[in-house]
């Protein structure tokens, strides 16, 4: 009589057992953390308390100019050691010069972020001519602005190699021995066209959605490991005003000035946020991909904030840069 009927062994009524249990828990956390946020987001920063920087070496991918330039300078007025690489020499030595006009020290190196070996062994000097590096913050990215038929393979390698493949050669190079020391802090900058198919940027675009999957699996890897004290942040900025995406002409919002960018990066890291997104009112925008009717977003980007349009007009040359 009872043959056909399912009877659940302890092993299945634990599992349903934990389940609910874990459930109840992550709704009573859902509840704490949402109040927190809310709670830092109305904070002003000068009477939060955020992190010291004050002695720890942060290294800066793309230091030659634009953000990485202002990175650079507002890092060693609160303390930090800081050390730069770039390809660009010239653009090194007036970083450094700006630097050290204001009586701080900084090192910099000449490092080409598409070459994975010599990524490595500028990691393997900056550890044994100045220390074990604390923060790193993965700021280089080139754009050759193009549609894909008129983008050569070769632009299209460039673009994967400095904008994302870079950050698996640095993190590789660093990481260990943040988790040996048990503090470091990583720092991917990503783009809103990380979040947001871009016009003329199929490979740009790409490069920065896979920065977003990096971060988070990063951040997830180092959770589950039990590395809390290691930092992982994602930096999203809109259009910079650098002259990486000269031409270009947003209509709703104008573009982000490196000085802001630079500065509310830095916040962000003190802050040990997970996320930053620049400016903030995107992030409000970011769900309506997802909860709206494909045309009706594709109507929005074109009729009303007319992203293509803007992109039109592009004309800036490969550069390498932050953002």
């Amino acid at each position: 009589m009872l043959e056909g009927t399912k009877i659940n062994n302890p092993s299945q009524m634990a599992s349903v057992f934990d389940v609910a249990k874990d459930t109840v828990l992550f709704l009573l956390l859902s509840c704490y953390y949402i109040l927190e946020s809310f709670f830092w987001t109305l904070v002003p920063n000068v009477i939060r308390p955020m992190k010291s920087l004050k002695g720890d070496v942060v290294l800066v991918t793309g230091g030659a100019g634009g953000v990485g330039q202002h990175l650079a300078i507002k890092l060693a007025r609160l303390g930090a050691k800081v050390v730069i690489w770039d390809i660009c020499k010239e653009g090194l030595q007036k970083t450094c010069t700006a630097v050290m006009d204001e009586g701080y020290e900084i090192a910099s190196y000449i490092v080409d972020l598409a070459d994975r070996n010599a990524v490595y062994a500028a990691a393997e000097l900056v550890k044994r001519e100045v220390g074990k590096v604390d923060v790193l913050i993965n700021n280089a990215g080139t754009v050759f602005g193009e549609t894909l038929l008129n983008l050569s393979d070769t632009a299209i390698e460039t673009t994967y190699k400095v904008n994302i493949l870079s950050h698996y050669w640095t993190v590789k190079a660093f990481l260990p021995d943040m988790i040996k020391t048990g503090k470091g802090h990583v720092v991917t900058v990503g783009s809103v066209a990380g979040l947001l198919g871009t016009y003329r940027c199929t490979d740009y675009s790409a490069t920065k959605f896979a920065t977003v999957g990096f971060h988070e699996s990063l951040f997830t890897e180092l959770r589950a490991h039990g590395h809390t004290s290691i930092h992982a942040t994602l930096i999203c900025p809109y259009y910079i005003n650098t002259g990486m995406f000269h031409g270009v002409t947003p209509r709703l919002m104008p573009m982000l000035e490196p000085d802001y960018v630079a500065e509310t990066m830095i916040d962000s890291i003190r802050k040990n946020e997970v996320n930053c997104v620049m400016p903030g009112s995107v992030r409000y925008l970011l769900p309506l991909k997802c909860l709206l009717p494909a045309k009706m977003c594709w109507d929005l980007m074109h009729r009303v904030m007319k992203g293509p349009q803007s992109m039109m007009e592009f004309k800036g040359k490969p550069k390498v840069a932050g953002g």
